[in-house]
């Protein structure tokens, strides 16, 4: 049985804004990794660097984007960490990623981003794996969500 991870968060953003902060390298360098080399077409690159002096270590090197529609959704593969290198990025298929953008019903100009990370195997290094990434993509949401408020009150600062 294939388990997922589900987060989400309430942005102060519309659909294209928060699009972007996954797929302009610039904006994920603002809250995600220091070095992102990211292009948001079938097939393109989802190259993510945490450490880039150890791109093959701490990394997505190698992945790709696997489906795109602007301002709503991107869907990437994944790869893990150097604690999990040995079984999660050899697998085949590599784990996936989709974030869904959906414009908030009650409130103008935000937006629901919604990310499942699926591909998990049933061995307990897996689930090892799943819980540290569970974690972790909760801890980016929140790292998210206060980029794209302190955007937003910098913008307001300047009117």
């Amino acid at each position: 049985m294939d388990k997922i991870i589900h987060t989400s968060t309430h942005l102060s953003c519309d659909t294209h804004r928060a699009f972007e902060m996954f797929t302009v390298n610039d904006m994920l360098q603002s809250w995600l990794v220091p070095l992102a080399a990211v292009e948001p077409v079938v097939g393109g690159r989802y190259e993510l660097f945490w450490q880039p002096e150890e791109r093959e270590n701490f990394s997505t090197l190698g992945c790709r984007v696997t489906a795109v529609e602007p301002d709503s959704f991107i869907s990437f593969e994944w790869k893990g960490p150097k604690q999990f290198k040995h079984f999660m990025n050899e697998a085949n298929p590599l784990t996936h990623v989709t974030v869904f953008f959906i414009p908030s019903l009650d409130v103008e100009n935000a937006t629901e981003a919604h990310l499942i990370h699926s591909g998990w195997r049933s061995s307990p290094e897996w689930e090892e794996a799943r819980q540290w990434f569970e974690r972790v993509w909760g801890q980016a949401f929140e790292q998210l969500q206060m980029r794209v408020r302190s955007v937003v009150v910098d913008s307001h600062a300047l009117v």
